[in-house]
């Protein structure tokens, strides 16, 4: 004998298993939900043969809905077009008479936070995508070259003709070829010249179809702090161009690590990341106000980024149109130290009015060497008076570096140097140059020089050379320079020029 007992909702035969057919219901009565949860609030019933369609309720009173339970709303069609934004249907009439609906697009309105990045979209066209060969010289044997390799980068198109990026970006290149947005033809590019110091280069491509529909990126001038900039390239993690935005946090004299020099340099909170290098920083109004060039990446720093400002750009173009080639920054060429110590001015014969910084060494290969010497008291370059800390008025509440003012110079010119020497004042004319230093940092592109003879090898000694042997550079040329210090007959080492 089977028996049969109801527990909760659901019905259960004695020997444990559910049972699968539900009870007839021909007469209207209730059926209870199946599920074991109990409800609060009474069951809904549900009459024979009737289904509960849902109507538009948007012109009729809704009715007063049961305690813990929402009414049910059909959405009209008005409400289905404002929660999207496209709706395509067909433009005829094979599903009806009122089927006549075309595409519906609705356009949302850009927020204000993005809207410098809107106004800069014109610009984006000229910026293009930088593939480069290296292939690097091998500085312990000289005659042979390693093994090569290939990078991406960022460049952007100016006027004449020509297009910005990196120095580093084209070092020791074999070939280079540039890519527009939008575009799947990688055009052949030249290198007209390369700026070490700057780390900017300058290229060109002579196919006319390049240049077809692009228009030149426009110079801004130097922005101030807390301006927003946008920074515009192909960085590492996709193929298409990436749009990064920040505000401009700090403005000084940078150590340029590529051309290991000192020259202006602007900090921004916009993430710049290997590949961005060369690429455009813009500002709200479209021009550009810098390039981007190296990062500091650091497990205690975020988002600290670097761009190479327009005077320095500036500086590269000119140089190049006014002598065919880039002739380089010119520097002063000492080292000197502050004079902030009120006994040291006093040791140095200084007047309480008087400020400035003293000479502490002078380099052998510069044009000063003949004119300047140590202990001097440098107090103004040009007419423009020198701190007791080394700046200079810069803008309204900045001061920076004296050495920019040396770096805004181009070589060969003429600059008059004001020195305290022994409590009496001197002026010197100085023709500024280059930096010509006895180990070179770079050589400039070209295969070190090299001569064999009886089996001995000599080369150029040179940074990159000291670092291919695992020599401390640092150290080298701590003692190099103190070689030359205790005179001719000391030095250390034979440096062969370039032949």
């Amino acid at each position: 004998m089977v028996r049969k007992r109801k527990v909760a909702d659901r019905t259960f035969s004695s020997d444990g298993m559910d049972g699968l057919s539900p009870p007839n219901n021909t007469d209207g009565a209730e059926i209870k939900p199946s599920s074991s949860k109990k409800r609060r609030g009474r069951p809904s019933k549900i009459e024979n043969s009737q289904i509960q369609l849902p109507v538009d309720t948007s012109g009729q009173k809704l009715k007063r809905r049961s305690r813990g339970r929402p009414p049910k709303v059909t959405p009209t069609f008005s409400d289905i077009l404002n929660g999207v934004d496209l709706v395509a249907a067909p433009l005829d009439n094979s599903l009806g008479e009122d089927c006549d609906m075309a595409l519906v697009t609705r356009v949302d309105q850009p927020s204000s936070k993005f809207d410098h990045v809107a106004k800069v979209m014109p610009s984006m066209d000229a910026v293009v995508k930088v593939f480069c060969i290296h292939t690097e010289p091998n500085f312990s044997l000289p005659w042979q070259r390693k093994r090569q390799f290939s990078s991406s980068s960022s460049g952007f198109i100016i006027s004449d003709k020509r297009v910005l990026t990196n120095a580093h970006s084209v070092e020791y290149s074999t070939q280079v070829k540039l890519k527009k947005r939008g575009s799947d033809t990688k055009y052949l590019a030249t290198i007209l010249a390369i700026g070490t110091e700057c780390d900017i280069a300058m290229l060109t491509v002579e196919d006319d179809e390049f240049w077809d529909g692009v228009s030149p990126i426009e110079f801004g001038s130097l922005p101030a702090l807390q301006d927003a900039v946008t920074v515009v390239g192909y960085p590492i993690g996709g193929d298409t161009i990436s749009v990064t935005s920040g505000v401009v946090s700090r403005m000084e004299i940078l150590s340029y690590v590529h051309g290991s020099t000192e020259l202006l340099g602007l900090q921004i909170d916009a993430a710049i990341n290997s590949g961005n290098s060369g690429g455009p920083a813009f500002n709200d109004k479209g021009n550009c106000v810098g390039i981007a060039f190296q990062s500091l990446k650091h497990e205690d720093v975020e988002n600290i980024g670097y761009v190479i400002p327009t005077p320095v750009i500036w500086h590269f173009i000119k140089d190049y149109e006014k002598s065919g080639e880039y002739t380089g920054f010119p520097i002063l060429g000492v080292e000197w130290q502050k004079m902030e110590n009120p006994d040291l001015r006093k040791a140095m014969g200084m007047a309480p009015d008087q400020k400035g910084v003293r000479i502490k060494r002078i380099e052998p290969t510069a044009p000063e060497f003949q004119f300047l010497k140590a202990s001097d008291i440098i107090l103004s370059f040009d007419g423009i008076d020198i701190a007791n800390d080394g700046t200079v008025p810069f803008r309204h509440g900045e001061r920076i570096g004296f050495s920019y003012l040396v770096s805004q110079k181009y070589t060969g010119e003429v600059s008059i140097v004001k020195v305290l020497r022994n409590s009496k004042i001197c002026i010197v004319e100085v023709n500024l140059e280059a930096h010509k230093r006895l180990i070179p940092a770079h050589i400039k592109g070209k295969p070190p020089s090299y001569y064999i003879l009886a089996g001995f090898v000599f080369t150029t000694v040179s940074v990159p050379y000291l670092r291919s042997e695992k020599l401390d550079v640092h150290l080298f040329l701590a003692t190099h320079a103190r070689a030359f210090r205790l005179g001719s007959r000391r030095r250390l080492l034979i440096q062969l020029g370039d032949t």
